[in-house]
């Protein structure tokens, strides 16, 4: 029997009616995966050769080896494993199928031991397309899908054409907001039918031009090449920006300060060994320097009836699409190098994401100014359920307990656990969400949909149950955002914790179905 990767949220409706096995169309993916995916071997093979060459091969090291009567083995050596390599991806290529059901999706991979995964796409989060630099070469994309499942939920389809994976992404957000989708696709072997049909009414939300429909009429057909929801372009990154805050970034400053150090311990001792023994602490902040230019690089924001679009990326290029409603927390944050430019950074908690793909794939705005991060945050939560959302939203990113303002504050009796920064700890509720700040050195304000509650906490420790304060947090998906707010009144910690899990059943119970459009028809 074949092993099943599969938990039960996920296939919960494996097996029933359109979406039985036997019902399903299964569908390869681009015949080139194997050679794209072989490089990987290849480069590993490369890098390990040249260790034990230079480690252990003939005086003179990988050069001398190369010159020698003994370079044929080392060619037969790369070319093995090379042969072993592809031979592998296009086996494992071969046995790799895939399917597009009404409610799932289904994949299946393995060799020695088959694995079947399934995502449900009324639980989808986001649908990503992946672009690695070797891929970029042949015009292939990596389609990837992250469900409410944690971390090990997504499912990965590639590699497919560029065109394919746009097609496929339109139609799997279609189907997750509940459109009715008719005809089937060939995505790696066929072009799509003409006769494809989407039957469903026109998205609402977002001002686009597309063709009005009248209330009350019946749904139009419209051709599957409608199924690419059109974008409005909303801001892009510049590159001069992005530069200056990599440099104002805390991560520069410290590899800076250190190398400043390396350098008077080498002057005053003499010894050399001091640069490599502090090597691999600057080649790791001098990696994740680089990592966050390279990802974050001609990062655009654009906003479609399927949701928020993202696209960014310099070696490897990421096209995210968050649906509406899958943003379970928001974090607008500034750091003190930031200030005198009011630079804000936006991050995202959506389900699904976290682990490798956390530090890339939660980054809604890398920076921007303060209206850029307002408008971002609007994407994601547009409406706050309060008269004044901006007076709202400065006296959280600006506010304090000097400042009149709707927010509830620690007591001033907490400077001596926060002498820095207690006048900003406070919280505020509007009628769509809970708003948190803090931090004076680092700026943080978070704000969380009351129906995305997942759990909620007090703590206090010994020198907050001697002061009468105590912590509140909410408990979201993981990502990095982490809202909480410090040594409150241990009253106010109490009553709002009481009434935040009234307002998030209240609210979950109105939200309504997952699918979006399935609410709009209502």
């Amino acid at each position: 029997m074949p092993e099943h990767d599969v938990d039960p949220a996920r296939s919960a409706f494996d097996g029933l009616g359109p979406d039985s096995p036997e019902t399903l169309e299964w569908r390869r993916v681009h015949p080139i995966t194997p050679l794209v995916r072989g490089w990987a071997v290849v480069g590993a093979a490369v890098v390990i050769l040249g260790q034990q060459s230079l480690e252990g091969g003939p005086r003179g090291g990988l050069l001398a080896l190369v010159s020698s009567e003994y370079w044929w083995t080392l060619l037969a050596a790369l070319a093995a494993v090379a042969l072993v390599g592809w031979g592998y991806s296009a086996l494992a290529w071969r046995m790799t199928t895939f399917a597009v059901g009404e409610q799932t999706v289904h994949l299946r991979r393995g060799i020695l031991f088959r694995q079947q995964r399934h995502a449900r796409l009324d639980r989808l989060q986001s649908v990503d397309i992946r672009q690695p630099l070797v891929a970029r070469f042949f015009g292939l994309c990596e389609l990837t899908l992250e469900t409410a499942g944690g971390t090990d939920s997504g499912v990965a389809i590639g590699f497919l054409k560029g065109a394919d994976a746009d097609e496929l992404r339109a139609e799997l957000l279609a189907r997750a907001a509940g459109l009715k989708v008719g005809g089937t696709r060939h995505v790696a072997d066929a072009a799509p039918a003409p006769s494809d049909v989407v039957t469903a009414p026109v998205p609402e939300g977002t001002e686009l031009d597309a063709a009005p429909q009248d209330a009350g009429q019946p749904a139009q057909p419209l051709p599957a090449a409608s199924l690419e929801a059109p974008q409005v372009p909303v801001l892009t990154v510049p590159l001069g920006r992005l530069i200056a805050s990599v440099v104002r970034s805390g991560a520069m400053i410290t590899l800076l300060l250190w190398a400043l150090g390396v350098v008077v311990v080498m002057i005053v001792t003499g010894e050399f060994a001091v640069i490599s023994a502090s090597l691999p602490a600057v080649l790791g902040a001098g990696g994740y320097l680089f990592n966050r230019l390279t990802g974050e690089f001609d990062f655009r924001v654009a906003i479609s009836p399927d949701g928020v679009r993202l696209r960014h990326g310099m070696l490897e290029t990421r096209s995210q699409t968050i649906p509406p409603g899958r943003v379970q927390a928001v974090r607008l944050v500034q750091s003190l190098l930031w200030r005198d430019r009011d630079w804000w950074r936006v991050q995202v908690n959506v389900a699904g994401y976290g682990g490798e793909s956390e530090e890339k794939n939660s980054v809604l705005l890398p920076v921007g100014t303060r209206e850029e991060a307002l408008t971002v945050l609007s994407l994601v939560l547009p409406d706050l359920g309060v008269d004044e959302p901006r007076r709202v939203l400065d006296a959280g990113l600006d506010g304090d307990s000097r400042t009149e303002s709707a927010y509830v504050t620690a007591p001033r009796r907490t400077r001596i656990l926060d002498p820095v920064a207690w006048r900003r700890n406070g919280f505020t509720v509007t009628g769509r969400a809970l708003l948190l700040r803090r931090g004076r050195v680092v700026k943080v304000l978070d704000v969380v949909p009351h129906e995305r509650t997942q759990s909620l906490a007090v703590s206090q420790g010994p020198w907050q149950r001697r002061l009468g304060v105590a912590s509140f947090q909410v408990h979201s998906t993981e990502g990095p955002v982490h809202p909480e707010v410090p040594h409150l009144e241990a009253a106010d910690a109490a009553l709002l914790m009481t009434e935040q899990a009234r307002r998030a059943r209240t609210a979950r119970a109105a939200a309504g179905p997952e699918r979006w459009m399935e609410r709009q028809g209502e």
